[in-house]
């Protein structure tokens, strides 16, 4: 399971971006995206989220 984004709730800041150690994460419309297929399900973009918008189950 990858990583998922509330788009209602990212603001847009990209500090998941960089915290993406497979580079799963680009920034689309100003909105943070993940590309699935790339996603290990680590965790480290949902601690750098400042709004809680993304979750790892």
């Amino acid at each position: 399971m990858a990583a998922e984004i509330n788009k209602e709730q990212c603001t847009g800041c990209a500090s998941c971006v960089g915290e993406c150690p497979v580079e799963a994460i680009t920034m689309d419309n100003d909105k943070a995206s993940v590309d699935a297929a790339q996603c290990t399900s680590c965790g480290a973009c949902a601690g750098a989220c400042p709004v809680e918008a993304i979750t790892v189950e």
